[in-house]
């Protein structure tokens, strides 16, 4: 089972809000997953970033692949640190 790190969209039109999730590849964008490990708010200024880490690094190791903008955030997450 390929398994991917990233974004389900939420929240309203032109207003978006996002979760970061772990998910089977072949599952929809906002469909099921199987853990949620953060926030992200493009919207407010500056962006909120709020990630676990240590559970993204457990997956990555575990065979986890994170998507472009997830490997962004998890940059950004590291800096802010």
């Amino acid at each position: 089972m390929a398994v991917k790190i990233r974004l389900a969209r939420h929240g309203a039109t032109k207003k978006p809000y996002y979760r970061v999730v772990v998910a089977d590849a072949r599952a929809r964008r906002d469909g099921r997953f199987i853990e949620q490990v953060g926030k992200y708010n493009p919207c407010v200024d500056p962006a909120f970033i709020e990630l676990d880490l240590e559970k993204i690094d457990t997956w990555i190791k575990n065979g986890a692949q994170p998507t472009d903008r997830v490997n962004l955030l998890i940059e950004r997450a590291r800096k802010a640190e």
